[in-house]
């Protein structure tokens, strides 16, 4: 009935089901498309309709287990039959994201790019920044977060095998919304310090960036806008490998960013940890202090990178010239068995250079990027 309310096992989430659907609850699997109807509605006295739909005239359709901008969404719509319409009422917690979704789901239907007003600026600074969804109902919905009622309809679920589309079974607009939510997961788990899960975060990140930028015409606006919304996303993956040991990666995806912008000062810098972390000191000298020349207020950090760098060339220099040493005295032990008194004086030697390689080992390890 109408006054059936079920508390879906989701904190802040009520379910009332308006219309039954049919058969059974289908089976919902990584890669099933859900093709609905929606409407979005305040929770006040009037029920003011935010969006609907059918006005706009295309149905929706999200993956399931791909990041949908709206997590929300995915539990709602995978407890409901085919032909079911549903009511849910949605706590604040979960409805934080929906004012820039709406506006790109309203830009498109509109015939314009959803990006449009995000040129130039790193997408994690667009989520933050509340300037004007250029919607004044979406605008109201960024200042206050509130609780949403979204009435759903759904049509159709697609098995995975049924349908084929291109990279990860998302289209333009779904790649460019799902960004922002993949680099906050990345930025999540670097705090966890779980590397590898965050590096996989920035790559899919940037995969989807780059899918949406081959179609554009190359350092025109909208693919250098796009550009500027990979960089910062690279950049973060390159920390992750430094943290994993990966130099050469590094070394590889900084000199790429590079070719394309002389004045990377963050480029440059993890491109000199790496090349310090393999010992090409030159190279890691020269970049090192092409961040100095770039960034005057980050001389103080330089220099005591470069301090470092001197210390751990040292280090290693001594540690070499105590490996062959090392090696001469087993060659002259070996020569030299019958002499019991420099075979004993050649063992303590060699313990000796054991010891100090144990302790310099320890020093040189402890070196952990910043």
């Amino acid at each position: 009935s109408m006054d059936e309310i079920y508390l879906l096992n989701v904190q802040g989430v009520k379910k009332k089901i308006l219309h039954g659907g049919c058969g059974e609850l289908p089976k919902f699997k990584d890669g099933s498309k859900l093709t609905f109807h929606f409407q979005t509605l305040k929770d006040d006295f009037e029920r003011t309709v935010i969006d609907d739909s059918r006005q706009a005239g295309i149905p929706m359709e999200i993956i399931v287990g791909k990041l949908f901008k709206i997590e929300v969404w995915e539990t709602l719509l995978t407890s409901m039959r085919i032909g079911e319409v549903a009511e849910f009422w949605c706590d604040a917690i979960h409805t934080g994201m929906y004012a820039l979704v709406s506006k790109g789901m309203r830009r498109i239907a509109e015939g314009k790019d959803p990006l449009e007003g995000q040129k130039h600026r790193c997408g994690m600074g667009n989520m933050f920044d509340y300037h004007s969804t250029g919607y004044a109902d979406l605008d109201e919905l960024q200042r206050t977060p509130q609780p949403l009622i979204f009435i759903m309809e759904l049509f159709k679920v697609d098995d995975p095998s049924s349908y084929r589309r291109d990279t990860w079974a998302m289209n333009k607009e779904e790649k460019l919304a799902v960004v922002p939510v993949l680099h906050r997961e990345g930025n999540r788990l670097v705090l966890l310090k779980k590397y590898r899960e965050a590096a996989e975060k920035y790559q899919e990140a940037v995969i989807c960036l780059r899918n949406v930028q081959a179609k554009e015409k190359p350092w025109a606006e909208d693919w250098l806008s796009l550009e500027n919304l990979i960089t910062p996303l690279v950049l973060n993956y390159c920390q992750c490998q430094l943290e994993l040991g990966e130099y050469y990666e590094v070394l590889e995806h900084t000199t790429d960013l590079l070719q394309k912008n002389k004045e990377n000062v963050k480029a440059y810098f993890k491109r000199a940890k790496a090349h310090a972390a393999v010992w090409n000191e030159k190279a890691a000298r020269e970049d090192f202090l092409k961040v100095a020349q770039l960034d005057p207020s980050l001389a103080a950090a330089v220099k005591k990178e470069l301090r470092l760098l001197g210390e751990r060339m040292r280090e290693k220099h001594v540690e070499e010239r105590q490996r062959y040493q090392g090696l001469f005295h087993h060659y002259q032990c070996s020569v030299g068995q019958r002499e019991p008194g420099a075979w004993r004086a050649c063992k303590a030697g060699a313990e000796i250079v054991g010891e100090q390689q144990i302790e310099l080992g320890c020093s040189v390890s402890s070196q952990s990027p910043s």
